[in-house]
């Protein structure tokens, strides 16, 4: 009987301790969590953006044509990223003045492509 009441004592002992192991991963700080995240949407559209076969380019190579369009429709709009495809296609990430973004896509022309 001895021996059983030890054992029950050792392994409610054991439980705890991992219990509180537990706690302890699970209260991870906020800050590091919304990095954790942003780190994992970025990385999630870089490898959308390869799976659509559009690879990252520096926004100075975007056409004149695809800027001025996207100044005349989008004032005030600011390009963040740029992306381009075999077939001179144009996906650029815009962040308007209000603090919305979105994608567009483009031909060298400056004219919308259907997707």
């Amino acid at each position: 009987m001895k021996k059983l009441f030890i054992t029950a004592v050792f392994a409610l002992g054991s439980l705890t301790a991992f219990a509180q192991v537990d706690e302890a991963t699970e209260a991870q700080d906020p800050a590091t969590e919304t990095q954790e995240q942003a780190t994992e949407a970025q990385d999630a559209a870089t490898q959308a953006a390869a799976q659509d076969g559009f690879s990252e380019i520096a926004v100075e190579e975007v056409p004149e044509a695809v800027t001025s369009m996207i100044e005349t429709n989008y004032p005030g709009a600011t390009i963040n990223k740029a992306h381009k495809n075999e077939e001179n296609h144009f996906k650029v990430e815009v962040s308007l003045e209000d603090g919305t973004s979105g994608a567009l896509i483009v031909d060298e022309e400056g004219n919308a492509v259907e997707q």
